[in-house]
């Protein structure tokens, strides 16, 4: 259910300042990102195959002064993780309770709340606390103009990040027709589902940061979220937009977490149907 094959390099943007005197970081693997639908396109994002008879449905160019080289890098996977990741969960959610000031400069301010499954040893204040490092990042969403961002514990909201064990991702994708096989994230509704399994391990492909890994989680759904479709690679050697079902293959791109670079320069490429 994964792809397999030779590793691939992510593309990790450096600042003139940083890039002398040592190359950017490289490191392997292919992203993971969400679950192949099985129902119709609208009813939510996915990036495994479907199975049986129908084939699936899968329903932003760097900045020129940074070229990253490889170099060694240890694997996200090169010690145990400590957290157990339990096969299934309660299905009851605890919310952070944790509320931010609004980043970046747009009109349209997104409230989101980040809900963590009862009995998993993940720390739902923490989680917040990254995703919304992800969300205020200059080469993130915020960054587009049009969109603001805040972590919200009660009240109205656009859309929850939900952090969950396999076998609760798998119940609550599969009610929107999506396939899930209690390895991979989707995203329904206003619902981002992310699985524990994912969270914590990152994917079996990918040998960058675990960071980088829950970026591109994070980043991928939310750009469904705020209306962004799928992209395809713009050029070998280019990084992958954030937008990219880069799971099913980098098509000559360098894997990559961020839709913008460090420049404000949109990463992104053809839309995809």
């Amino acid at each position: 259910m994964f792809t397999s094959g030779v590793a691939l390099a992510y593309w990790q943007e450096l600042d003139a300042a940083e890039a002398e005197g040592r190359a950017a970081v490289l490191d392997g693997g292919d992203m993971l990102e969400e679950a192949d639908a099985l129902a119709s396109p609208g009813a939510g994002t996915s990036e495994e195959e479907k199975e049986g008879k129908e084939a699936a449905e899968e329903s932003a160019s760097p900045s020129p002064s940074s070229s990253p080289s490889p170099s060694p890098s240890p694997s996200a996977s090169s010690s145990p993780s400590t957290i157990p990741i339990p096969a299934g969960g309660p299905g009851t959610f605890v919310t952070a309770q944790a509320d931010g000031t609004v980043v970046g400069t747009g009109d349209r301010v997104r409230r989101y709340k980040v809900l963590v499954e009862n009995g998993i040893e993940v720390s739902a204040s923490a989680a917040a606390a990254e995703i919304s490092r992800v969300l205020a990042d200059r080469r993130g969403w915020s960054k587009d103009g049009v969109n603001s961002f805040q972590l919200v514990s009660s009240g109205s909201y656009d859309f929850v990040v939900k952090i969950a064990t396999p076998g609760t991702v798998d119940r609550i994708c599969g009610a929107a027709g999506l396939l899930t096989r209690g390895e991979v994230n989707c995203s329904v509704g206003t619902d981002v589902v992310v699985n524990l399994k994912r969270w914590v391990l990152g994917s079996p492909q990918f040998d960058g940061p675990i960071g980088e890994y829950r970026a591109l989680i994070v980043n991928h759904e939310v750009g469904h979220r705020i209306g962004h479709g799928h992209e395809g690679c713009p050029g070998p050697g280019q990084p992958a937009p954030a937008m990219m079902q880069q799971i099913k293959g980098l098509k000559g791109c360098v894997a990559n977490a961020w839709p913008y670079d460090r420049h404000g320069r949109y990463l992104g490429g053809p839309s995809v149907p």
